[in-house]
């Protein structure tokens, strides 16, 4: 509310129930921006920030108490409970919201809303400044802007607070510790369902109820696509199997990616292009500090992946010529990273103008280099090909440096063989 504009109002609903089937829903998660703002855990509620009201800045609406519901669906704050537990200065029921909202807006000069998010509640805000309009002649003052909420919003979210990096520090050691299970589980013959399986327990056992996102296990030639979740494929001797997944715990995200062999053992080809991988990896971690920009991570996984391939015979020339026409991409595709939050893709700016942003303490992101060589690359020996290695780690931006909150998560490949050579 410091940052608001005088003499405005901020709407902000909370997510909607979605369905899976039927009158199935998936489980309830709040949206990001609500939560952050209120904790707030229930659907069907709306909150609004108005900044020196004399009767309450902070306002909630919400659903009513109702024992027969909460005896099938389970118990709700009500607007007693809003104020009591989650410190709004008032709180209404959510049906009265088209009665008492559009007079907290009438008088107000500008609303900060996130338009296009969920058009139906659009609708229904634009209805109410209609309502507002239309009563002109008889003395309302609508307001006359619409601010983006967004802009906001999210850079506050994109700087954690020490107790937001607690949380985020707990959700990495369990999704590390998921990693590490799943390394003393793996063997051939599995299928990759298995492996997912293992993940999910090793969460919720510790209070993760979900992943972050749609967990990835691809062994061999699936390593190869950058987004496969079918996870149904046999793991087979001889292959690595790439595993993308971290826990949301908290509403807040890990992601960590490891990428090992299936019987234990890496092969020569496996070995020399992990290790290529895992040096781009710890050259952009170390670029990771205050007064760094965005892109010097993604820069320094591109010379290191670059001079990797050309010295394994992948790509021939010039390492800067390579760099400079970007043959990489046809191993390397992605870029080195993203924000990392109450969002597996947080929110922030990667550029302010036209410059790559600059890093401060308190920002988390993901290091995440990765070579892919298509079983259909035509272009280097066969001993290459269907090879998928992506090595991901988050890490915080502190004042002196940053801290790599997965590093338990094993990484280095003699590790790596050790932990799978203790299989039970």
């Amino acid at each position: 509310m410091e940052l608001m504009e005088p003499d405005s109002i901020a709407i902000i609903p909370a997510a909607s129930l979605q369905y899976r089937n039927r009158d199935s829903a998936w489980p309830f998660r709040q949206d990001s921006d609500f939560h952050y703002l209120s904790g707030f855990a229930e659907p069907e509620a709306v909150l609004a920030l108005i900044p020196g009201r004399k009767h309450g800045e902070f306002l909630l609406f919400c659903r009513e108490r109702h024992p027969e519901r909460e005896l099938w669906d389970g118990a709700r704050a009500g607007p007693e409970g809003a104020c009591a537990a989650f410190g709004a200065d008032d709180a209404f029921p959510i049906g009265d919201i088209d009665d008492i909202l559009p007079g907290l807006i009438e008088g107000r000069r500008r609303v900060y809303y996130a338009l296009g998010r969920q058009p139906e509640f659009d609708t229904r805000v634009m209805g109410w400044i209609n309502k507002i309009r239309a009563k002109v002649r008889s003395g309302a003052h609508p307001p006359g802007e619409f601010l983006d909420l967004d802009h906001l919003l999210h850079e506050l979210r994109l700087i954690k607070s020490p107790e937001e990096l607690r949380v985020m520090q707990q959700a990495a050691a369990i999704s590390a510790a998921a990693h590490e299970r799943i390394m003393h589980s793996c063997r051939p013959g599995m299928y990759e369902y298995a492996l997912e399986a293992e993940l999910l327990h090793e969460f919720l056992r510790h209070g993760a109820r979900s992943p972050a996102y749609t967990s990835i296990v691809g062994g061999g030639a699936n390593a190869c696509v950058l987004h496969y979740v079918e996870n149904k494929a046999l793991l087979r001797d001889g292959d690595l199997v790439l595993v993308d997944a971290g826990c949301e715990y908290e509403h807040y995200a890990a992601d960590i990616t490891r990428s090992f062999p299936v019987n234990g053992r890496f092969s020569r080809e496996q070995r020399a292009l992990y290790e290529v991988v895992l040096e781009a990896q710890l050259a952009a971690i170390r670029t990771v500090k205050p007064g760094h920009h965005w892109n010097q991570p993604h820069d320094a996984t591109v010379r290191v992946i670059t001079t990797g391939l050309r010295d394994l015979g992948l790509l021939d020339g010039e390492v800067h010529e390579l760099i400079e026409t970007e043959a990489y991409r046809a191993f390397y595709m992605h870029r080195a990273g993203h924000w990392l939050g109450m969002d597996v893709h947080d929110v922030g700016d990667y550029k302010l103008g036209d410059e790559w942003r600059v890093l401060e303490p308190g920002m988390v992101l993901t290091v995440e280099p990765g070579i892919y060589v298509s079983p259909q690359n035509q272009d280097v020996a066969r001993k290459w090909r269907g090879i998928g290695i992506r090595i991901e780690d988050d890490v915080v931006v502190t004042r002196k440096g940053h801290q790599v909150l997965s590093e338990d998560a094993p990484k280095a490949p003699e590790d790596i063989e050790k932990i799978m050579r203790q299989r039970a």
